[in-house]
């Protein structure tokens, strides 16, 4: 992620912010730390995300322009935070066990 004053432009992979993500939601979603810090239209944003789903990657772009914004300016670490935008979602995949064929699914019981 690059963030630097400017005109506000907004580039996911090469692509506008609404050209990547296509419903409202996920656009809001990246962009509402600009929003809480009221600094839409201040800062030249670029990023570049992959892995996961749309869903993920919103939600990274999110805490990655929170943490940012954090660095440039320190008297928004309160609203960030009040907003739990600093806080990383640490829920994992669940890994596979041996003798199952997933991480809870057990293979079928034969009584007979």
């Amino acid at each position: 992620m690059y963030i630097q004053p400017g005109s506000g432009e907004f580039v996911v992979n090469k692509r506008s912010l609404e050209d990547y993500f296509c419903t409202k939601a996920h656009q809001n979603v990246a962009s509402l730390p600009l929003d809480v810090t009221e600094s839409e239209g201040q800062f030249d944003i670029k990023v570049t995300v992959r892995g996961g789903g749309i869903t993920g990657q919103s939600g990274a772009i999110q805490h990655a322009l929170a943490r940012a914004l954090d660095d440039h300016n320190e008297e928004w670490h309160d609203v960030l935070k009040a907003h739990d935008l600093l806080t990383r979602d640490d829920r994992m995949v669940e890994r596979k066990k041996y003798g199952q064929p997933g991480a809870r699914k057990k293979f079928q019981f034969s009584k007979r």
